[in-house]
């Protein structure tokens, strides 16, 4: 009985070997369609997507910058004309919460001079506000009016949409469509067809440099400001999962490089009663404990 034993344990180690290749093989689903010698074949791809749609708010930092032989009659008069700058402001419609001091600094104004110590020859003060315009067709007025209160420096103008989250959806479905028109474009090419999705994540979003105020040297009757269109990107990367006899092909490919195997499928045929296999009530499971009992 001692060959009915050792053939009990050989039939017990293949079944248990075919346990765990099962599982495998249902995780990795089409890719092992082509056989076990061979790793998955996956696609990974970019797509980018853009969105242009119309602003409603204008982003404006400016302020006033002044000079004067001492740092307190320096800032005395920025901060008289700032408080104008504001007014003016308030007048043209730009609320308070709109408003909001982005800058303040004073500093020394030095000379320097050839084989002499630097001197403080005056002070400068500078105060920058950034403010949130969303009558559009008022901003040319609205800077009118703040360069005539006493405003000197304009820093740039920024244009925005404040509910951006549509438009940058559209962005994000853009990016993915493309990204999937390349994974198509790269697999037919290749010979393959193209599996589920394996992973996707968003790399980068957001809003592009938006376009500048265009201002002229004369301000005649308002300056001129171009709104233009806003532009909203949206960036993603997408692993797809690659099928058929070309993508089993480039498998084979990486397992003959050295990446690691999948296990060899192997046909386990069971020996008839007459070639010594166990009786139809003799249990083979883990744990048995050999010798075997004799069946009598």
């Amino acid at each position: 009985m001692q060959g009915n034993s050792t053939i009990r344990s050989t039939l017990l180690g293949a079944a248990l070997s075919a346990m765990a290749v099962a599982p495998a093989m249902a995780q990795q689903g089409g890719t092992m369609s082509c056989g076990a010698d061979h790793g998955p074949s996956r696609l990974s791809v970019a797509g980018s997507g853009q969105a242009r749609v119309a602003p409603d708010m204008a982003v404006i930092t400016l302020g006033v910058t002044t000079q004067g032989d001492s740092a307190d009659a320096a800032m005395s008069e920025n901060s008289t004309r700032q408080n104008a700058v504001i007014e003016a402001l308030t007048g043209a419609g730009i609320a308070d919460a709109q408003i909001q001091t982005s800058g303040l600094n004073l500093r020394p104004v030095m000379q320097y001079d050839e084989g002499q110590p630097p001197k403080v020859t005056g002070y400068e003060a500078r105060n920058m506000v950034t403010i949130r315009a969303t009558d559009l067709a008022r901003l040319g007025q609205v800077l009118d009016a703040i360069v005539g209160a006493g405003a000197n420096e304009i820093n740039g103008i920024a244009f925005q949409r404040q509910d951006g989250d549509a438009g940058l959806d559209e962005a994000r479905i853009a990016a993915v469509q493309d990204a999937r028109r390349k994974a198509e474009l790269l697999a037919e090419a290749a010979g393959a067809q193209l599996g589920p999705i394996l992973s996707m994540r968003e790399s980068s979003g957001g809003r592009a440099p938006q376009p500048m105020m265009r201002m002229e040297a004369a301000m005649a009757d308002s300056v001129p400001v171009q709104a233009g269109e806003v532009e909203l990107n949206a960036e993603v990367q997408i692993e797809y999962a690659l099928t058929g006899d070309a993508a089993c092909d480039m498998g084979r490919r990486k397992a003959r490089d050295g990446r690691p195997k999948a296990r060899p499928e192997r046909e386990v045929t069971p020996p008839l009663p007459d070639e010594g296999a166990p009786a139809p009530d003799e249990p083979v499971a883990p744990g048995i404990v050999e010798p075997l009992p004799e069946v009598r």
